[in-house]
């Protein structure tokens, strides 16, 4: 009985979604897989996989296995190189990053990642949604705001601040707010996840509550539509920054931004994170310190003044 070698087929089936994709890479052929896997639901007694012919599904007890599995199996790789003096990270590293985020930096950043780290494979999980990192097995998401869980440990990789923005045609047209008040007179382009019902933005003295005809579940699709001068939208600086140097985008209301609030690479406390997940860290938060909108200095406000606020 080898339970190591049934937890790693597990693991995999469920990182790569196919017993063909495992047996190929231990070299054991595809009945052999799918037998350790039932040996190791045997000995739990409990359904990991629902399996069908055209896909492999995890169970709800399959994910928190999982999890813990693939912690384990972690350390005894970690174990296993140390021992052999090889440092080199390795193995699959699964990241959770915001939509907007992962298509404009992170993709064009994970390049030069991987050349960088050839025996890392990456998994990004792109979503605007909750991604639970424990019951899921990632190794880390990109979020921002202050760190509220306690079952989680942040370290900051950038700091964001949000600009209600819009296009020279709109502005002639309707006017330049003056004040947050001001925004009550104008369509503004909802983001229906930051808002949710309320439809507030978060200012310097407060939130204020907006109205618009147009509202959206993506930060591009905003941005797309306040280029195309439909409102006034309020955007991440680092989305608008190319468009405010270029002036496509004007930047309104200045004297009210809210003060930036970090961008942090999460992670679970209680579980080791592995050296895949530490260099990525560091990657990611040098990539960002030279990013106009993530590396902390505001596009709008003099530095001092940014240093203040921060």
């Amino acid at each position: 009985m080898n339970k190591l070698l049934w937890m790693h087929c597990l693991v995999r089936a469920i990182e790569t979604g196919s017993f063909s994709a495992v047996a190929r890479e231990l070299g054991i052929g595809q009945p052999n897989v799918s037998r350790h896997i039932a040996s190791l639901e045997r000995m739990l007694g409990t359904r990991l996989l629902n399996r069908s012919t055209r896909q492999l599904v995890a169970t709800a007890d399959g994910l928190r296995y999982y999890a813990l599995a693939r912690q384990a199996l972690d350390v005894i790789h970690q174990a296993e190189s140390e021992a052999r003096g090889q440092q080199n990270p390795h193995g699959l590293l699964r990241v959770a990053c915001p939509s907007a985020l992962a298509t404009e930096k992170i993709m064009d950043a994970l390049p030069a990642f991987m050349a960088r780290y050839p025996d890392v494979d990456v998994e990004l999980k792109i979503s605007d949604g909750y991604v639970d990192l424990v019951a899921e097995g990632v190794d880390l998401a990109i979020r921002g705001g202050v760190l509220k869980d306690s079952a989680l440990r942040a370290r900051r990789v950038g700091t964001s601040e949000r600009l209600c923005v819009a296009s020279a045609a709109y502005l002639e047209q309707h006017g330049v707010p003056q004040r947050p008040a001001d925004l009550l007179r104008h369509e503004c382009v909802i983001y229906t996840l930051l808002a949710g019902d309320t439809h507030g933005w978060p200012l310097l003295d407060g939130e204020i509550q907006v109205s618009g005809r147009l509202r959206l579940n993506s930060l591009e699709a905003i941005r797309r539509a306040v280029l195309a001068g439909v409102g006034i939208g309020y955007l991440p600086a680092w989305m608008v920054a190319e468009h405010l140097g270029s002036g496509q985008l004007q930047a309104v209301l200045t004297d009210y931004t809210a003060r930036p609030s970090p961008l942090n690479a999460v992670y679970a406390a209680e579980r080791l994170l592995p050296q895949r997940a530490t260099v990525f860290i560091d990657f990611i938060a040098a990539m960002f310190a030279s990013t106009p909108g993530l590396d902390g200095r505001s596009l709008v406000r003099p530095a001092d003044e940014t240093a203040r606020q921060t």
